[in-house]
């Protein structure tokens, strides 16, 4: 369900699993009642990842910490980096996506062209051959489903998403998305924290874990310009 990657003084990370639940559901403790459970903490989650992505979770250990990290959200200084894996021909190989997000059918959300409180995301990708790519994902904001739409408003959903996949989840073993890296500075001390993904036989891939290598310290690569 879930591996912790650093115990601090006010919070843990947690690398969590794919296909695992972000809250408690159909009478199953999801991964942080677990991770409470397992740890005999009362624990504070700051931000949450869905089912289908895995990787990296702050999970503050109280309140006081948990509205510190609240305004670190707020204020744009938690530097979140993902990985992801699409197939086809993207409309654009690298730079950035912007929109307002509106919701859409069965719990889905679609891109807009109008700018009011735009979804914000940089992204590079790399060519995995077969018309697959990989991309390295970099929010500037944080709505629901933020990244699997901005992917599949540029024509290539991620791979095994089961709601924006249009067919890409046949034969898949999950949907390839993930929290790689997290950085930010919490009481005059600065963090940072990367989790290779663990699952999914494509993220296995050589060229998946060479080029990896490549996007290890993603806060020095050199960024499009964001727009405002």
């Amino acid at each position: 369900m879930y591996q912790v990657v650093a115990d601090e003084h006010d919070f843990i990370i947690i690398h969590k699993f794919s296909q695992v639940h972000f809250h408690s559901q159909d009478g199953h403790a999801g991964v942080v009642a677990q991770a409470e459970q397992d740890l005999g903490l009362k624990l504070f989650p700051v931000h949450r990842l869905d089912t289908m992505t895995s990787g990296l979770l702050i999970l503050a250990k109280s309140s006081a910490a948990a509205a510190t990290f609240t305004q670190l959200f707020e204020q744009h200084q938690v530097q979140k980096y993902y990985i992801a894996i699409a197939k086809g021909k993207p409309k654009k190989k690298q730079g950035w996506i912007i929109g307002d997000m509106a919701k859409s059918r069965r719990s889905m959300y679609k891109l807009l062209r109008s700018t009011k409180n735009p979804a914000k995301t940089l992204f590079f990708s790399h060519a995995l051959g077969e018309g697959v790519r990989l991309y390295l994902l970099k929010p500037l904001s944080g709505k629901t489903h933020q990244l699997r739409v901005a992917l599949a408003s540029i024509g290539v959903p991620i791979l095994g998403d089961p709601l924006y996949g249009k067919g890409s989840t046949e034969g898949e073993d999950r949907g390839y998305l993930h929290a790689f890296v997290l950085a930010f500075r919490f009481h005059e001390q600065d963090y940072c924290y990367q989790c290779l993904p663990e699952q999914g036989v494509h993220f296995r891939n050589d060229a998946v874990v060479q080029q990896l290598q490549l996007w290890s310290e993603p806060a020095s690569l050199d960024w499009p310009k964001s727009k405002k």
